[in-house]
């Protein structure tokens, strides 16, 4: 048991920042920086050597002083726009932005034209022979024998 937790001290990485925002400000940009190898994973959560790489490049970007979105800049210049989660709004992603919005907004027309399609076709008068039909069920004789 003291094995594993020597092991599980040796896996949290412990950064000493100068003030409590930097330290969450380092919290947040590894939360918000996916690693390029593993699958869906924040850097702050993964163990492999690329994530603890671009942890140490954090911390040491925001101990230099830049600022969230200069770090941000510089791990996509290195790592391509995949290891932000929430990609920037830009000419080459507004496919990206735009093409959700515009499926929800084509499948609420469809369905406004299929109920309006319904209801019309459900409001319309009976043709004279359908009536007629629909006289002699509603006249018809009461079966004797009780069954319909």
């Amino acid at each position: 048991m003291g094995l594993s937790v020597e092991t599980a001290r040796a896996a949290v990485e412990v950064r000493d920042f100068d003030s409590p925002v930097t330290a969450e400000r380092y919290r947040s940009l590894t939360g918000a920086l996916r690693c390029p190898k593993c699958q869906n994973q924040a850097i702050g959560d993964s163990n492999s050597p690329v994530a603890k790489d671009m942890r140490e490049r954090v911390a040491a970007l925001l101990r230099e002083g830049r600022s969230d979105r200069e770090i941000q800049d510089f791990m996509v210049a290195r790592f391509g726009d995949y290891v932000l989660y929430n990609p920037r709004l830009e000419d080459r992603t507004l496919l990206l932005w735009g093409l959700p919005a515009a499926l929800v907004l084509l499948g609420g027309v469809l369905v406004a034209l299929i109920v309006r399609r319904r209801r019309r076709a459900s409001a319309r008068e009976l043709s004279a022979e359908e009536r007629a039909r629909l006289d002699a069920l509603i006249n018809r004789p009461p079966d004797p024998s009780g069954d319909h």
